[in-house]
């Protein structure tokens, strides 16, 4: 019993002297701030051998109490020095850390050996609390950068093949002369005012509805097999199919049977020179539209899937199919402006089928039973942003109209122009894709720190792309507009467009990148309500500009209506009572639970 006690008093002696001298030295603030990580290694070391100094002590101390106990013959001594020689074990092993065989004892030992430390050194063992949270949110930022980049260098290929194509319809047309390339520019125009009224709203809720829906599944079966790709049952993949499937026709039949009647609204009447090959080019363009629906709704689908690889590899292989059958069916067979329709019709069904057959791989495609379909939730938030995207096809198109009413030539002209500020816009619309469905995840996952961080990212990425580009386009476009026409008056007319289509891009960069953000956080109504109000205001300046200055009122029109655009998406991001609230709290003090 004394050599027990007598062992505990000695190292309890020797480890309170090392703790005091510690403390003395290194007082409370003075350590984690001033002292490297480097030295803190150092320190612990140090330390380290002070404790084995202790431990080997009281072993030598120990050793020689046995030695005194083993002199001893008396049975009842004997029996005692058992006792004492199990409590001195006992003490040593969990204060000194003498090796054990026994694996419980050992993971006492090292509990009991923190804890000291903690108890002798306090402001040695808080070092380490203060670096690793802010090593750990480094991290985190760092593989949110990461992944946000990962998903949009292929997307950004996929926003860019398909206006690439685009340009080259355009290219291949122009050639044929500026009554052809405005009649198809009217066209195409129309094609898109009826068919995005309904495709885009069904791809950004498809994108949203689809990566809530994973979220959830994945909260809820989270022990999967790794490295293998399970086929999913998701209400939200089913839905938008069917949806997309009943658009499609619909879009279908109202442009094949009232392509006289949109063009008349356009201003093109059956006296004019670019009437027949418009509405012969628009009816054939009719025929893909059900294709164009579920292209698009397969595409915010694989994007719920942070998936925007497979959507790029189909895409190129549909648009590079029709590059190539742009010549054959124009020039070869001599179909002209059909051609070029039934082109792009063959390459639409090519994108839509691969892309199904990749689908299919990874997700049911047809729904357990028709209640588990998601039509409400789909119907109100499509219904809002039907709304928007109508507010911004009535300013666009009204846009063209304006310019359609200052004759072929400025027409042509004018189609030039729009066509490079869209595709070379819609660029940065693949940065937006990305961050909406990496936000729509993490809102869902109730990780607000994440959604913080993308924000903010995609802005500041966002802001240099638009800039990057203007530069890009006000050094180029005067050669680029050589690609589409060989017409001196065209080329005339569309190089004085050069401040236009520069100048807005970031402009336009910031305004793709605020929608897709609301939308992540599945503020469809602000977005809708938002782009109405713009859309007005755009509108009346565009009634009244184009009269008075021509092209350069409707270009002016346009750039306004993206300018407003834009800041009504930061206003939204300003106020502090909305969706966007974490973004003015600090949100390690803030505790927030996941949606649903």
């Amino acid at each position: 019993m004394a050599s027990g006690q007598l062992n505990g008093v000695l190292f309890k002696g020797l480890a309170t002297e090392s703790g005091e001298r510690t403390k003395s030295k290194y007082k409370k603030g003075s350590f984690p701030e001033k002292l490297s990580v480097r030295a803190h290694g150092l320190f612990l070391a140090n330390n380290h051998k002070r404790l084995r100094f202790a431990t080997d002590a009281v072993a030598n101390y120990s050793s020689v109490l046995s030695d005194h106990s083993r002199m001893m013959s008396c049975p009842s001594v004997i029996h005692k020095r058992k006792r004492v020689s199990s409590t001195t074990k006992g003490r040593i092993n969990s204060d000194c850390r003498v090796q054990s065989s026994d694996p419980e004892n050992r993971v006492v030992k090292e509990e009991n050996d923190v804890s000291n430390m903690r108890e002798i050194y306090p402001d040695l063992m808080g070092v380490g609390s203060n670096e690793e949270p802010k090593m750990t949110e480094i991290s985190r930022s760092k593989n949110i950068k990461n992944e946000l980049i990962a998903l949009s260098i292929p997307a950004l290929a996929g926003q860019a093949i398909e206006p690439m194509a685009q340009l080259m319809e355009t290219a291949y047309i122009g050639r044929l002369g500026p009554v052809q390339l405005a009649s198809a520019g009217v066209s195409i125009s129309i094609f898109n005012i009826v068919s995005k009224l309904f495709n885009i709203p069904l791809l950004s809720v498809a994108t949203s509805f689809v990566a809530e829906d994973i979220a959830k599944n994945s909260r809820e079966n989270t022990e999967q097999a790794n490295d293998k790709i399970e086929r999913q049952q998701l209400a939200s993949v089913s839905t938008a199919l069917l949806l997309a499937v009943g658009i499609g026709l619909f879009e279908g039949l109202a442009l094949y049977l009232g392509s006289g009647t949109f063009l008349n609204l356009m201003g093109i009447s059956s006296a004019s020179s670019m009437h027949g090959p418009a509405q012969q080019f628009l009816s054939l363009r009719a025929l893909g539209a059900p294709a164009v629906v579920v292209s698009l709704a397969l595409q915010g689908i694989f994007r719920g899937f942070k998936d925007t690889k497979t959507p790029v590899v189909c895409l190129g292989i549909g648009n590079c199919l029709a590059i190539f059958l742009f010549p054959l069916l124009m020039y070869y067979f001599k179909l002209g402006v059909s051609g070029a329709a039934i082109s792009t019709v063959i390459s639409q069904y090519i994108v839509t089928f691969i892309m199904l057959w990749h689908l299919n791989k990874r997700a049911i495609i047809l729904p357990p039973r028709p209640g588990a379909l998601q039509f409400g939730g789909y119907m109100k938030s499509g219904g809002f942003l039907i709304g928007r995207t109508l507010a911004v096809l009535i300013t666009t198109t009204l846009a063209t109209s304006m310019a359609a009413r200052q004759g072929p030539i400025a027409m042509a002209a004018h189609q030039i122009c729009l066509q490079v500020w869209l595709a070379v816009s819609l660029i940065t619309d693949a940065l937006a894709a990305s961050g909406q469905a990496l936000i729509a995840s993490s809102v869902s996952e109730g990780d607000y720190k994440s959604v913080k961080d993308i924000t903010y990212f995609v802005l500041k990425i966002g802001f240099v792309m638009g800039v990057t580009l203007a530069a890009i386009l006000g050094l180029s476009f005067g050669s680029l507009s050589t690609l589409f026409t060989k017409d001196i008056e065209v080329l005339t007319i569309a190089r004085t467009g050069v401040l236009f289509v520069s100048a807005s891009q970031p402009l336009n960069a910031l305004a793709f990148i605020v929608d897709g953000l609301h939308y992540g956080v599945s503020d469809f109504p602000y977005a809708a309500y938002s782009m109405m109000l713009v859309g007005v205001i755009s509108s009346a300046f565009l009634l009244y500009a184009p009269s008075a200055f021509g092209l350069y009122g409707v270009w002016s029109g346009l750039t306004i209506f993206m300018g407003l655009r834009m800041v009504a998406g930061f206003i939204r991001l300003s106020t502090k009572n909305g969706p966007w609230w974490f973004l003015h709290q600090d949100l390690n003090k803030a505790k927030v639970s996941p949606v649903g």
